[in-house]
């Protein structure tokens, strides 16, 4: 079995026995896609919510509206349904304190990117039909992530809390 790692502004497709993972999800969210009949999944790592904030970034990995249509494409092309896809997400932590939002000069959309982000590949999915059935997101702490195919179970581990399978 092997576990592949997804990177930051990455995706990988996997197929049982291997495994998906991405460490040190912070703001970022990460995005797992499963076709429960196939057992084609997909993992990504975005770490911002829209293209348009990067006009000239070309890793469409990068980004909430990108990466998850590719997301899809790619597993499609492994032989997974679109129709069929559920979608486990986690992350979107605001990992540093909001006490200067609102002074001047202080920019309160730095502080709330990773609420941004589960709000753009919430919409993203919402766009693509793909029904979300499971989350760990927002709160204030980052979390590794595990995507087992075979079983469709997402486990969430944080430094100083319980693992969670969802």
């Amino acid at each position: 079995m092997g576990m592949l790692t997804v990177g930051i502004s990455d995706l990988k497709i996997a197929l049982p026995p291997d495994t998906l993972v991405t460490y040190a999800l912070g703001s970022c969210v990460g995005i797992c896609l499963l076709d429960p009949m196939t057992r084609v999944a997909g993992m990504s790592h975005i770490m911002l919510p829209t293209s348009s904030v990067s006009p000239g970034d070309k890793n469409v990995f990068k980004f909430a509206d990108t990466a998850i249509p590719d997301l899809v494409r790619k597993m499609e092309a492994k032989g997974a349904q679109k129709a069929r896809l559920k979608a486990k997400i986690a992350g979107g932590a605001q990992m540093f304190g909001s006490s200067t939002t609102g002074k001047a000069g202080a920019t309160g959309d730095l502080w709330q990117i990773g609420q941004r982000n589960v709000a753009a590949v919430t919409a993203m999915l919402s766009k693509l039909n793909i029904p979300i059935i499971a989350k760990d997101v927002l709160a204030d702490y980052g979390r590794t992530i595990i995507f087992d195919p075979a079983t469709g179970i997402l486990t969430v581990r944080a430094i100083n809390r319980n693992i969670r399978e969802l």
